[in-house]
């Protein structure tokens, strides 16, 4: 913040006042309370108010706490390109970027050639130390990103569709030509899941450790990894399907149809949670923010879609994109692979209104079929039918990391030691659903009116009414008399009739049964005598 003298002096920089350090502070403080505390004033157990009341208390000057030391422990700040005067962003080559960063961040821009083994297909560990690639003709390798040392390279020796990280970097699964497979960091075969077939995408779901598959016919699988049972195998009946991605939000998988729609799964239903019709044609690509709200979907007709997710509505159409693949990064950017070319979309005013921020063409002739965003880093990876290419995105990832979450430089005991808390934090396949919000909420209990004796009486005539007009069967002569007819109709009558006085009865009774247990009964004189007397106050 500047101000300039009235002497014409030069700009001085002005401390913020104690109003705006307040607004600061508690904006972060909301960050940490992580929503509205318990309502206090409406619970009439005091025991349990007085409970709550100290664990408020302890939240708050948690929370506090985390938020007065931000400033200590998250000291990195993002920042996208700025453009001066009519230059543009998406103008700017990534050679002017490299001559401007520094060394580290240099050497995260490089093109890797395997012109006989793609086209390849990529994915990150959450903490982006650690990256799995995988090429079309079986050419699998493990890289660590911090090094750029190779820490396993192995053949398959045939068709390889996609690769994912299960829980950590030590295991990966692969989906080859007849089965996925899971192999160890080492390259050794561990698991071959034969229930799953011919499998042409992945996903892992680390929250609840399920492995989630489906075939280009539209068969969906879960499998938990840690007892090996499977929970869950749905036809998803909707056409083809090329695309899967799992929500980080909720856990809930979408998929991606021929048909144009979008149908989103949980591993402990059969029939699909939601079903959106997306695109007038095939879906090529799909994507989630990490928010969770936001979903990216592309179609054969050259249309991305964001959608919505809270009120299934799209809030921006983008012509002009016949996207292969997307991704959106740890900061809300996202990517669009389409032939030889990656545009970089960005949302900066917070309107969910995308617009163009950089782009980046590779060799001429080589087909992107993976972008992925590296967290917590400015990179952007692209597999493509000769290789993989990392160029630099500023403001794509996250510049602080949370070593509760993900440490981009654990140790083997810490990997230990995370691996069984998660395990021990594991969630059941149970809690995926669309509002994970609800879980451990309570149905609110509505009490019951009593109906008034006229309302009983009017429902006991409706009753009576509806089967006055009964058309009776006409039977044979001699068994159709006026007589019999008339019997007929009282004995339905009755049956109409005997729910409301059978009702009445009970009641009569219950209110009988109240009044002899709470009324003093009058004893005869002769035994009186008898009764116990009471004790004299």
């Amino acid at each position: 913040m500047g101000l300039e003298e009235e002497n014409g002096g030069s700009a001085k920089d002005v401390p913020p006042t104690e109003q705006e350090l307040s607004a600061e502070f508690d904006t972060t403080l909301q960050k940490y309370l992580r929503g509205e505390g318990a309502d206090l004033e409406a619970l009439k157990d005091k025991k349990l108010k007085g409970q709550l009341a100290v664990r408020e208390k302890l939240y708050g000057n948690s929370a506090k706490a985390a938020a007065k030391f931000e400033k200590w422990l998250m000291p990195s700040e993002g920042g996208y390109l700025e453009a001066e005067g009519i230059e543009k962003t998406w103008r700017i080559k990534q050679d002017q970027i490299t001559r401007e960063v520094d060394i580290l961040s240099s050497r995260n821009q490089y093109d890797i050639v395997l012109k006989d083994l793609g086209p390849y297909t990529l994915d990150f560990t959450p903490s982006g130390r650690y990256m799995a690639t995988a090429g079309r003709k079986g050419h699998v390798a493990i890289v660590d990103m911090k090094s750029m040392e190779l820490i396993r390279e192995m053949q398959v020796k045939e068709t390889v569709r996609d690769i994912v990280f299960l829980h950590n970097e030590t295991f990966f699964a692969v989906a080859q030509k007849k089965y996925p497979y899971i192999y160890n960091r080492d390259g050794i075969e561990l698991h071959c899941l034969k229930e799953h077939g011919a499998v042409s995408r992945l996903q892992f779901l680390k929250n609840h450790f399920l492995l989630a598959t489906v075939n280009k016919f539209g068969q969906l699988r879960y499998q938990d990894v840690t007892t090996g049972e499977m929970i869950g195998n749905f036809r998803t009946g909707l056409g083809r399907t090329e695309t899967m991605q799992v929500n980080p939000f909720n856990g809930v998988i979408a998929v991606g149809h021929s048909g144009g729609t979008v149908s989103m799964w949980k591993p402990t239903s059969a029939a699909p949670l939601v079903k959106m019709l997306c695109h007038h044609g095939p879906i090529s690509a799909l994507a989630f923010h990490p928010n969770g709200q936001l979903m990216a979907t592309c179609g054969r007709e050259k249309k991305i879609k964001i959608w919505d997710l809270r009120k299934f509505e799209v809030v921006q159409t983008i012509p002009g994109h016949h996207a292969k693949t997307l991704d959106f990064s740890q900061k809300g950017l996202l990517a669009a692979g389409t032939g030889s070319y990656a545009q970089v979309l960005g949302d900066f005013s917070g309107s969910q209104n995308y617009s163009r921020y950089m782009g980046h063409s590779i060799a001429k002739g080589y087909q992107i079929g993976k972008v992925s965003f590296r967290p917590y880093e400015d990179v952007l990876v692209m597999g493509h039918s000769m290789g993989w290419s990392s160029i630099l995105i500023p403001g794509s990832g996250e510049p602080n990391f949370d070593t509760w979450v993900a440490n981009p430089f654990e140790t083997s005991k810490q990997r230990r030691e995370k691996e069984i808390h998660t395990l021990l934090d594991k969630l059941p396949p149970e809690t995926i659903m669309l509002d994970p919000s609800k879980i451990g909420t309570v149905r609110p209990y509505k009490k019951r009116e009593k109906p008034t004796k006229e309302e009983i009486e009017a429902e006991k005539e409706a009753a009576v009414e509806a089967v006055k007009d009964i058309a009776l069967k006409k039977k044979t002569k001699g068994r159709n008399k006026t007589s019999k007819r008339v019997m007929k109709r009282k004995v339905l009558i009755d049956k109409a009739k005997k729910p409301f006085i059978e009702k009445e009865m009970q009641e009569a009774g219950k209110v009988a049964g109240k009044r002899k247990l709470g009324e003093e009964t009058e004893l005869p004189a002769s035994l009186k005598r008898f009764v116990r007397k009471k004790a004299a106050v």
